[in-house]
């Protein structure tokens, strides 16, 4: 076998890491469907493979891709971004404590506190962006996790992942980071001493909105890593081998994409900052984000494409300018190709700690003047 040159993340995202298929040697990878594998006359499986709950070939090449993307030593996908952010506190046992990032997706949040607490967790949430707090909150021998996201989800503050590591290690837990809306084009955690890396993989890794996905990938194996995958197996979280190829098909656009979106919002945020219908904009690109200095340090080739609008005038205007959007379209989630915005209070409920005037947006990979005059259309 001829050994392939060394290449970027780019490339090795583009060509999915240049495996061909072994029975046809198609350059398109495919799809598995069988739920289960004959085994030998000695009872035994061909290599390695009992049943597709934990063995199906389409997940490998999936898996590989963002393994290597992240510079970890295995990825796991899940059915959902949910299932795979919510396992490794399922390791974890009764009584064990962990530190969550205040500002994060509100869906895991609300499991936090109405599943895990519930069942024995003792949970604090503190600003991970104020190392202070973070260590005030550790208790070591009974602290086993911090789990920081960053940019947190909606108001894009960075959060430190070399210094919380060395906060969390310090304490004897380990750091598990949501870097969903950063993607390895832009942070790689492992490399900054985090242990376990989380992707919604609907959202960029993706990249089309038609997967439910989840993955996390740790940077070495350890205790809390073979509970993770013994959790997956038996809980059977896994993901469907069609979705397993449609999320390797979307990766392999992963850098094109990621890096139109954030240009794009970077034209955005500059153009909106000053805005005198808008009273902050929240994009770590800005000098003005109190995470800039910080993202600048640990995100390289772009700050992201999201970003949110605290429109003057509060919950009332924010919500008029939704209504008046022609272009950018009124739905939930982020990472796809097209740009779409929401009232982030009104989707999270009364229990929501984000401002009444903030409108999150995704940023796609339109035109930037086309969504900018959307943007300003609507709020006049």
């Amino acid at each position: 076998m001829v050994e392939r040159p060394k290449t970027s993340a780019w490339t090795r995202a583009a060509q999915a890491l240049g495996w061909l298929d072994p029975a046809t040697n198609g350059v398109a990878p495919a799809i598995y469907p069988s739920t289960n594998y004959s085994r030998t006359a000695a009872y035994e499986k061909h290599e390695g493979r009992g049943y597709t709950r934990d063995d199906n070939p389409t997940y490998d090449q999936a898996e590989a891709l963002i393994s290597d993307l992240e510079g970890g030593s295995e990825a796991l996908l899940f059915a959902s971004g949910m299932a795979a952010a919510t396992v490794p506190f399922q390791a974890l046992a009764p009584g064990d404590h962990v530190v969550v990032s205040e500002i994060l997706y509100f869906g895991l949040r609300k499991w936090l506190t109405t599943v895990a607490e519930p069942w024995g967790l003792v949970v604090d949430f503190v600003p991970s962006w104020d190392h202070e707090a973070v260590a005030r909150a550790m208790r070591p021998g009974q602290t086993k996790l911090v789990w920081v996201e960053t940019p947190c989800n909606p108001t894009w503050d960075v959060t430190d992942i070399r210094a919380i590591a060395d906060i969390a290690h310090s304490a004897g837990a380990l750091l598990a980071v949501d870097s969903t809306a950063a993607t390895p084009v832009l942070t790689r955690p492992l490399a900054l001493g985090a242990d376990l890396v989380m992707h919604s993989a609907s959202k960029y890794l993706n990249g089309h909105g038609d997967v439910l996905a989840g993955v996390l990938v740790t940077a070495q194996d350890h205790a809390l890593w073979q509970r993770i995958r013994y959790l997956r197996f038996e809980g059977g979280a896994v993901l469907g081998p069609f979705e397993a190829w449609l999320l390797l098909r979307g990766m392999r656009t992963l850098f094109l994409r990621v890096t139109r979106s954030c240009e794009s919002a970077m034209l955005i945020a500059r153009h909106f900052e000053a805005h005198p219908k808008i009273v902050a904009v929240c994009y770590p690109g800005l000098a003005s984000h109190r995470g800039h200095d910080v993202a600048c340090k640990q995100m390289a080739g772009g700050f992201g494409g999201m970003l949110s609008l605290r429109v003057r005038g509060g919950r009332e205007a924010a919500l008029e300018v939704v209504k008046a959007l022609q272009i950018i379209v009124r739905a939930t989630s982020l990472g796809g190709v097209e740009s779409l915005i929401e009232h982030r209070a009104s989707v999270e409920g009364l229990d929501s700690p984000i401002p009444d005037d903030l409108l999150r947006l995704s940023v796609g990979i339109e035109d930037p003047a086309d969504l900018i005059a959307d943007l300003e259309q609507a709020l006049a």
